[in-house]
């Protein structure tokens, strides 16, 4: 490749730079926002960068200082220790507290953050014992989460069960249908929720494409209609068979090459999303020579890394850390262990590092923009095959391009190849995200806690108050339909009441109705599958008094996806291997009872036991890693959830005294370096989730 540009580009390339640094003043969408937080619920929607965690502070400072207390939700754990960063700087450290499921820390100071999980579970416990959530005020981060697939059922409990006294500010940069959420907030808090949206990025994008020659081009121009239309030597490119470049041995695209180009044109520091972990991993040694780094620059990254690893000699002997020192260069995926993630972001974020090579989910909830960011796909696996990128998707990616106060323009730059559609990719740059769909669902965890504090009537009418439900009926006003659609919930009811007759048959609830003694310590099993749980706890099938084989049992009731099962025996110890095949065989009868009523049962699998009772009893994290085949984000992961799982067990001091010790025991065992960096965060400290 060599670098070259299309004429069309000499104007915009002439406006890079930096901004003239001004004194902050904020944007009409901010102090509009606070103003209303003053009075109504509020609903913000803006760009990334935009500034929407200055209306968060704006509007917990006038809570913390009229004397209330604050609780701020985010989605990710990362997200959650950074803001308490933040937040302490702001407000004093002696005045901010955190609880995750990892972390709790000053759990009674007057500005709490932590994940919506535990402030969902906060929730449980205030209708149990039947007060007000002590906070006066609510922030919900990524709120667009209420749409995931897999969580958004926590975000729309959250959101049903907060108190309508309780001030609820969220926050979102893709949400496409906010008037909707809005109106039903409205509608089953009798509290009138405000929208609050900004368009305006406070960078501007500009998308670029880049021949297989080495040169950029606009990816889009403005059509005679005044929309959107591909660049007429992209569209040339968009309709041949033309790749980006001539490919390395792995197929991989000439990325030293891609860097040389945007070297040339002042466009670096990059992101580059790629299909794969192993893609980005690979995409390091590509790069060695590509943009030589000064030697200021070589030392600065040293002095960084070594910095920030002093206290984890495992992260010190990164094999990923030559890159960074040598090139300039990091790759950043779920498979890294996260003390290594923080690494990567401290360093991106602080202008050291020419490129990161990511998979797109580092897109949402990370905050380390670059001036490009590159893209070769326009799909995306979605954890079952790849499926095109949707608004919202493309929105989280282009949102890291460029840095506030740092660029004038942020570039997205588009690689045509075999993967990448560029026809949809320019439909999707000028597309509005994509509307938040309900994900609520019955389950056994949630049913064990509304009956704490509900009859099933009062739940019935919960139920009703769902988001789903609000949708259907809205669509089917005035309609012949509406009568109909007006029962909707009974999809959920009926579910609900499901769920209800299995706790009866099992013992869990009376026929009154009623939790039974142990429907309720059953109820504090917030947990992936907190009915197989109860039942070992029934029946003594857990492993009390070997806190590393009550590691690996749990293992099991977190894994989610089939695994190969077939290990070396030496990588299985025999205590171990009968100890989860009695589990298994004791709780046969009752998983069959499950299935029998409709309820999914997952299969309990020898290896994530084996390798987290390999890593309970000492073994060294690296041969863990290695000999099971684990990358190490995954590995870390595992301890993370399965700690989380513990937990709960851990709380039931009372019932099960014995069980919940080794419990605890257990949790100190796993979570240590290079799983968590800082060892105060791991066995003795609990969090209530």
């Amino acid at each position: 490749m060599a670098p070259g540009a299309d004429k069309k580009l000499e104007s915009v390339f002439s406006g890079i730079g930096v901004p003239r640094n001004r004194p902050f003043k904020p944007d009409r969408f901010q102090t509009d926002a606070v103003a209303a937080m003053a009075e109504s619920d509020c609903l913000v929607t803006a760009p990334t960068g935009a500034g929407k965690t200055w209306i968060a502070v704006q509007t917990i400072r006038r809570t913390f200082e009229s004397g209330g207390r604050a609780w701020y939700a985010s989605p990710l754990k990362a997200l959650t220790n950074a803001k308490l960063i933040e937040f302490a700087e702001i407000f004093g450290p002696e005045n901010v507290g955190i609880l995750t499921g990892d972390r709790k820390e000053s759990p009674d100071a007057p500005i709490i953050v932590g994940t919506t999980e535990i402030l969902r579970n906060q929730l449980y416990d205030a209708m149990h014992q039947g007060v007000s959530m002590n906070t006066d005020l609510v922030v919900i981060d990524e709120a667009h989460f209420l749409g995931d697939e897999e969580r958004g059922v926590v975000w729309e409990e959250t959101l049903i069960y907060l108190p309508a006294r309780i001030p609820l500010l969220m926050l979102s940069a893709t949400v496409g249908n906010a008037g909707a959420i809005a109106d039903w907030l409205t509608t089953i808090r009798g509290r009138s929720c405000r929208v609050v949206a900004e368009t305006h990025r406070p960078v501007p994008l500009y998308p670029l494409g880049l021949h297989p020659s080495g040169t950029l081009m606009p990816l889009t121009v403005t059509g005679e209609k005044g929309g959107k239309k591909l660049y007429r030597k992209v569209a040339a490119l968009a309709g041949g068979k033309k790749t980006s470049a001539p490919t390395h041995g792995r197929g991989l695209p000439p990325f030293g090459d891609i860097l040389r180009v945007l070297k040339a044109y002042d466009l670096l520091p990059a992101i580059f999303f790629l299909k794969s972990r192993s893609d980005c991993d690979a995409a390091l040694k590509f790069c060695h020579g590509a943009v030589p780094l000064p030697v200021d620059r070589k030392a600065a990254i040293f002095d960084r890394i070594a910095e920030l690893t002093e206290n984890s000699p495992h992260l010190a002997r990164h094999r990923q850390r030559i890159h960074m020192e040598q090139a300039g260069v990091a790759s950043h995926h779920s498979g890294h262990l996260p003390g290594w993630k923080v690494v990567v972001e401290n360093l991106m974020s602080e202008g050291l590092l020419t490129a990161v090579f990511a998979t797109s989910t580092v897109a949402a909830g990370v905050n380390f923009p670059a001036r490009t960011v590159v893209f070769f796909n326009s799909d995306r696996f979605n954890g079952t095959e790849f499926a095109p990128l949707d608004a919202t998707q493309m929105q989280q990616m282009t949102g890291r391009a460029g840095r506030r106060g740092m660029d004038k323009i942020g570039f997205a730059l588009a690689v045509p190849g075999r993967y990448m559609d560029l026809r949809l990719v320019a439909r999707l740059l000028s597309s509005r995200p994509g509307k938040v769909h309900s994900r609520i669902r019955i389950n056994f965890s949630m049913v064990l806690n509304l009956l704490l504090s509900h009859t099933p009537e009062q739940v019935e009418e919960l139920l009703k108050r769902s988001f789903a439900t609000w949708l259907l009926i809205s669509k089917a006003a005035d309609s012949p339909q509406k009568s109909r659609m007006a029962g909707v919930h009974e999809v959920l009811w009926e579910d609900f009441l499901r769920h209800l007759d299995f706790l009866k048959e099992t013992g869990f609830v009376d026929t009154a109705n009623r939790l039974t003694d142990d429907g309720i310590w059953a109820s504090q099993l917030r947990v992936d599958q907190p009915l197989l749980v109860a039942e070992c706890l029934r029946q003594g099938l857990l492993p009390a008094g070997d806190a590393a084989q009550m590691a690996g049992v749990f293992a099991c009731f977190v894994n989610e996806k089939e695994t190969d099962d077939r290990l070396e025996g030496r990588l299985v110890p025999n205590r171990l291997k009968k100890t989860v095949g009695r589990i298994h065989k004791k709780l046969t009868g009752f998983a069959r009872h499950m299935k029998s009523r409709g309820f999914d049962v997952r299969d309990l699998y020898l290896r994530p036991a084996a390798m987290t009772h390999a890593w309970a009893a000492g073994y060294p994290w690296e041969h863990v890693a290695k000999d099971y085949s684990m990358p190490e984000g995954n590995l870390a992961m595992l301890m993370m959830r399965t700690a989380d799982n513990l937990r709960h067990t851990a709380n039931l001091t009372d019932v099960f005294p014995e069980a919940a010790a080794t419990a605890r025991e257990a949790i100190g065992l796993i979570m240590r370096s290079p799983v968590i960096e800082d060892e105060t965060e791991g066995g003795d400290q609990m969090a209530e989730d």
